[in-house]
């Protein structure tokens, strides 16, 4: 594909416990263009921020990779040196916005020489020309550039957030990995973070992928979305054909839980059970002990990923048996 920025093929990252070995992403495939803006949907501990620390290979121990390949632009960063990707492709060609910023940035440095430090390190950038472009940097994400040689307990929640993606946008970055970036947010300054990502992945054509575990943020953002459930990706497409067609019982069971605007609310609806063990997931589908419509075989085998419509894929053996 000729505007395909990053490929992940059967990606693996197992966590090595006490308890056993915690498949946290098994099999975890898909594809980014350039200038897209992918959803990764799902619910707590299914494997999201695990999937994004492993795509730029931060994955924190006992956690590794222990299979499959992430291209971006050809280069396999699962077999990249740590001196490579430092060198070549963190901050530079992928950069990350941590989830919660009030824990992002530390307290005893200022925002600015936390803005400037990747450029410096990363870029050999002297010291002048780093903080002029903190400056630019913090004009673009909407802030006054005095705020530089603020230290981050004087600032707000909000300002906070804007800071930390500032520091992502510092080196042009093609990828940024967005990692539940509203959390903790109140639901004003939620938006005007949202508005600010749609506009800044407008204006520097960049490619995003947004983590998040509400479906509406995705749904304002994300030209496809991918659905994770323990580990794995159940269903990916077009972020149209997702909200308004979902397939599998997953992704339908998600939407359905999202409480209606209009018309009275009886009951809200969620989903009965809990998300598997990972050190001992069930045989066959992972879902298949919360799902409607469970049949012999999907306690038995795994699906495979099925294509059922242009760049739309699910795994379920509804659609596989067709």
């Amino acid at each position: 594909m000729a505007d395909e920025l990053l490929r992940v093929e059967n990606l693996k990252t197992y966590f090595y416990t006490l308890r056993g070995v915690v498949k946290a992403v098994d099999n975890v495939s898909f594809t980014l263009r350039k200038g897209e803006v992918m959803g990764l949907a799902g619910e707590s501990g299914c494997g999201k921020s695990t999937t994004a620390y492993s795509l730029i290979n931060l994955v924190p121990p006992p956690g590794r990779i222990v299979g499959g390949h992430v291209y971006l632009d050809g280069m396999d960063l699962a077999q990249m040196s740590e001196h490579e990707l430092r060198r070549k492709v963190r901050w530079k060609r992928i950069s990350m916005v941590f989830q919660g910023a009030m824990n992002a940035l530390t307290p005893v440095y200022t925002v600015g020489y936390q803005i400037a430090e990747p450029m410096i390190y990363h870029a050999g950038m002297d010291k002048q020309k780093a903080m002029e472009r903190v400056e630019e940097l913090l004009s673009l994400v909407g802030l006054d550039p005095g705020i530089a040689k603020r230290y981050p307990h004087e600032l707000s929640g909000g300002q906070k957030q804007r800071v930390v993606i500032a520091m992502a946008l510092a080196l042009n970055p093609d990828l940024v990995i967005a990692d539940e970036p509203t959390t903790a947010l109140d639901v004003v300054v939620q938006a005007q973070i949202l508005n600010l990502l749609k506009e800044l992945q407008r204006k520097l054509k960049m490619s995003i992928i947004l983590i998040t575990h509400d479906l509406s943020i995705i749904a304002e953002l994300a030209d496809k979305v991918a659905v994770m459930y323990a580990g794995k990706i159940v269903e990916w497409g077009p972020a149209d054909v997702i909200f308004t067609e979902p397939k599998h019982p997953y992704t339908q069971a998600l939407l359905r839980a999202i409480p209606r605007l209009r018309g009275p609310i009886d009951k809200l609806i969620w989903i009965p059970g809990t998300p598997p063990d990972l050190v001992a997931p069930p045989p066959g589908c992972r879902f298949y002990p919360r799902c409607t419509k469970v049949m012999d075989i999907c306690r038995r085998e795994e699906p495979p990923m099925i294509e059922i419509g242009k760049e739309h894929y699910v795994s379920c053996w509804l659609y596989a048996k067709r």
